[in-house]
């Protein structure tokens, strides 16, 4: 089927919610679903899940809220070193390591 699409955010990165109803939230990438373009972040897009009992996994019924997945483009990451939204760069290393760098202050994203 090939490769799957290039997203540039990965998991643990700081990222802020540029669109859509959780606006301007800050939060960390839980998950990556890359075949689908869209992120989970914490404590952003919470969903209500109605979850029936499960006495062998020791569930709980009810209604559960947990975070849903956003697309990408609707996400900037947050970079470390000047703190602000930014899109993302790259840049080879002299030993050849590709790196994510911020556009703003040129600050590697990467730790």
């Amino acid at each position: 089927m090939g490769r799957p699409p290039q997203v540039d955010i990965r998991r643990n990165d700081q990222v802020r919610v540029i669109a859509g109803k959780d606006v301007k939230e800050v939060g960390r990438v839980l998950r990556v679903i890359r075949n689908k373009h869209r992120v989970v972040v914490e404590g952003v897009n919470m969903v209500k899940r109605h979850t029936r009992p499960n006495p062998s996994r020791n569930l709980k019924g009810g209604i559960v809220e947990r975070e849903g997945p956003i697309h990408v483009s609707n996400v900037m990451i947050v970079c470390g070193a000047c703190g602000q939204p930014t899109r993302i760069g790259h840049q080879i290393l002299a030993d050849g390591k590709k790196i994510r760098i911020c556009r703003k202050c040129d600050a590697s994203l990467d730790r």
